[in-house]
Formats: C-alpha cells, structure tokens, sequence
C-alpha cells in the first residue's frame, strides 16, 4: 500500500510527456549507503533515477547533488516509505545543484529522486554526482543511534530521563557509556529489550568515578532496544551518552555469543591472526550420528581445526586434518546425551598458529545406525551393562553399538548362576567374526574382549553365547552380565 501511494504521488508530480518511459519506484531501486557517491545521467529518456536509503529516527545527512556534464538542471526529492514528502530542493538559488541536510523524522525507508527540473517536460540534459554525507544524530529524545555514535543530553528535575534507541543483531556485543560533562549528575544507565524488560544496568563504573558504563553487552537476539539515560537521586548536569561495538562483536566471534547451527546448514566466515577460532551451537538429541566439515575457501592457505565441544565447551572430539587436503572432518560422531552442543572452527595452532583464509563450515545428521539390524537386536552405548540368560531355548543373545576406528572398547560377559561357560565374539556390521573370546584366564568361564581397537567406523555386533567346543561341556547354562566400555589406549 505505502509503495502504490508512492508510485501514484511521483506519477502525479512528474507526470511523463508522450513516449517518455520513467522508471517506477520498487524494491529493486538501487540502495545508496549514507556516506558515499553516486553517479548518473538524465535525458529525455530517463529523466529521473530513483534510489532509496534506510534511515533512522534523529539522523541528520547531507546530501549534495551536482550537475557536472551538459545543462543539466538538477532536482532533488525525498520521500518516506509512507509516500510523505521529506524534502525538495532545485537550484534556485542560482548555483548548479542542490545542497540540503535532512532530519529523520522516523527510522524507516527513504526514496531518492534525482531528476532533472520539469521532469519529463524539461529539456536540459547531464551528468551528475549524488553525494551523502551523515553528519551524526540529534540528542533528542527518542533518537535512533548506531555504533559508534556519541550524543549530548541534559538530566534535570523537569528531564530526569532521557531515552535512545538502536538497532542490534544477535551476537552484537556492545560497550555503552554515559559520561557526566557538567553539573553534579550521577549517570545512571539501562538497557532494555523489545518487551520492555531491563537486560542489564550500571549507576558507577568503578569506585573512583560516578559515570556509568555497560561492559561487554552481548545482545542475545537481534531487535530494537532502548537505552536509558537517567540519574542516581536528585543530581543534574549534562552528560555525553555513546554506544560503540565491540572488536569482537558478531555472533561466532566469541564463545558467549555461538552462530546458531543446524542439521543440513552450512556456514561461511573467514579466520585471520585477528580471530582465529569461531563459535557455533546447536541442539541434539541422544543417538545423533552427526558428521560436521570445514573445507578451506577460495582464498587463503587455512590448515583447518574442528573441536566438538558439550554445553560447557568441553572437548568431545578434535580433527586437525581428516578431510580432504587440509580440511577437517569429525565423521559420524554419536551424540551421548540431548542437550546443546558446539562446534568451534578454528586454524591449525590456533592463536599460535598463522594460516588464514575463508572456510565452509557443515553439520549433518547421518540415518540411524541401527536401523537395519536384525530383529530382536539390543542397541548399546559405552557403559552400560546388560543382563541375559543363555540356555537350551535360548542360546545366543546379539547386541549392536557404534563405534568408530581407533576407539578401543573392553566387553566383558560374567556368569551369576548356573554352570555356563561364557564366549564373546566381536563382529563387524557384515556380522563376520573381528575377535573372539572364550576364558579370560585358565580355569575360568568368564569371557572378554579386552582393549581391542576398532579397525574401522560402523556398526559393530557383540554375540553373548556359550563355549561349544569338543574339550568341555557344549550344554552349559546360565545367567551372565554383559559390560560395554570404553578405554584409553
């Protein structure tokens, strides 16, 4: 609706001659940034160009536009996103262009009209330059800042609060400071949220100072949010009020601020001496068979690192070079436990190290291991124990687990009742024998499979059964307690 309104007040101000073809406003109009030049040309057949800049409540930019080709007599228009004129200036006063600063009345979508004057009716004809300059914010209340911005206001007993607002993303980590400049003001800060809750506060910086100061801020979802500038009991004075963006900012830049990822995403980023490790988070249910990647970019001579870490970054799992080249690779990893979970992306070395470059960082989530084992099958993790009876209706039990190559695993099978003589065999996912065991020691019945290293990634089979041998009972009998576990080679 807002566009339409906008369309139909330009076609009524600049209403084409026949044959003429203006261009219509719409979203894919070329976006100015606030400081910076552009350059274009008008004529009888294009006798405006629109172009459109995102501005925030309190802004104050300058735009300078300048015929510096042909007769060119230049016209300048704005607009707000509701179709309400904001400012319209020619060269009346006598000079070859127009030079104009513009207050934001409200944070929102401006569009720009170059054009030339009489429009399609006009006759001269150029080149121009489109200059826009931000000059800062006003201190008013209810301003927009961005980062970086400082403003001056005054706290009294008839102004006893003053309120700004700004926009962050998730993982912005801000410093916001309030600075006493006059008078006997004790600076008092907060922030608040979108939903009006108060995310943090400061009255004194340090015991030797009354101003106030909010350190590391990190912003846990992007939005609006307003600052508040007020004062601790009845002081007054002016205050000097700014909002700057930490070196580390960004979500992924630090470890209280991880990348959201999930299963299927992939990222990309870039690791320098600057910021050689990046943070990424995701959730994940117990028996997960993830697989996570980070490949070099295009540029750069990365030796890539992965560390898969738990909620509290502990590490679970590392890989330095298991991908392809240089690339790293955590393949099919079994998450133990639901929870959340993180991924840091990292260099060789880490801060010691000194290759950079840009990466691509993927999680995927594999099919159930254990979707395709036999029927009657028990799934097992590392340490858990498992009770069973062997007899004549009954003379073997299969067990399946996960394991991946190098992993070194001890199975044990301990007889509680009966006169059963216990045998463990390992099989690998074709159910063909890997090891075996019958007696742990001379004259004992018990049977394990002690510290064997896995030869490769896969599902992997334990059969509990009884020894059927020539030399010894083959008809033994009785309950055993079966124990997975894995070891430190």
């Amino acid at each position: 609706m807002r566009l339409a309104c906008i369309c139909l007040i330009l076609h009524l101000l600049f209403a084409p001659a026949a044959g003429a073809q203006p261009r219509e406003i719409d979203a894919d109009d070329t976006r100015i940034e606030h400081d910076g030049l552009i350059s274009g040309r008008l004529d009888d057949d294009n006798p405006r160009d629109v172009y459109y800049v995102d501005g925030l409540r309190g802004e104050v930019i300058r735009f300078e536009l300048t015929a510096t080709d042909g007769d060119l007599d230049p016209v300048l228009g704005i607009f707000d996103d509701s179709g309400e004129m904001a400012l319209f200036h020619d060269d009346s006063a006598g000079t070859t262009g127009v030079h104009h600063d513009l207050t934001m009345e409200h944070t929102g979508r401006y569009f720009v009209v170059v054009g030339r004057f009489g429009y399609s009716l006009g006759s001269t004809s150029g080149v121009y330059d489109l200059r826009m300059t931000r000059k800062g914010v006003l201190s008013e209340r209810g301003s927009t800042l961005r980062y970086g911005d400082s403003v001056i206001g005054t706290i009294s007993n008839t102004n006893a609060e003053v309120y700004y607002t700004f926009q962050a993303e998730q993982g912005d980590i801000l410093t916001i400071s309030m600075v006493r400049s006059s008078g006997t003001l004790d600076p008092f800060l907060r922030v608040v949220d979108g939903d009006r809750f108060v995310i943090a506060e400061n009255d004194d910086q340090h015991s030797e100072t009354r101003n106030a100061r909010i350190d590391a801020l990190i912003i846990e979802r992007g939005g609006t949010y307003i600052v508040m500038a007020t004062r601790y009991d009845d002081s007054s004075g002016s205050f000097v009020l700014s909002v700057e963006e930490a070196e580390n900012s960004g979500a992924g830049s630090t470890s209280l601020a991880p990348l959201p990822i999930g299963y299927g995403d992939t990222r990309t980023s870039t690791l320098n001496n600057g910021q050689y490790e990046r943070f990424y988070a995701f959730n994940a249910s117990a028996g997960d068979l993830i697989t996570i990647d980070m490949e070099r970019g295009n540029s750069g001579d990365l030796d890539s690192t992965l560390i898969l870490a738990d909620s509290a970054f502990r590490p679970l799992a590392e890989d330095d070079d298991s991908g392809e080249g240089q690339n790293s690779r955590i393949i099919d990893y079994l998450i133990p436990a639901d929870g959340k979970y993180h991924i840091i992306a990292t260099r060789y070395d880490g801060g010691a190290g000194d290759t950079s470059g840009e990466y691509r960082l993927s999680l995927d989530i594999l099919d159930d291991p254990f979707v395709n084992i036999p029927d009657g099958t028990v799934s097992l993790e590392f340490g858990t124990s498992v009770t069973g009876k062997i007899s004549e209706d009954n003379p073997q039990d299969l067990y399946a687990f996960y394991g991946r190559q190098g992993e070194v695993v001890s199975i044990s099978m301990t007889r509680v009742d009966g006169d059963l003589d216990a045998l463990l065999e390992l099989l690998n996912s074709a159910q063909e024998v890997v090891t075996r065991n019958d007696d742990r020691a001379a004259n004992d019945q018990n049977a394990l499979i002690d510290h064997f290293a896995l030869p490769a990634t896969g599902t992997y089979y334990i059969r509990a059964r009884r020894y059927a041998g020539t030399d010894g009972d083959p008809n033994t009998s009785g309950a055993y307690v079966l124990v997975l576990a894995e070891r430190v080679n």
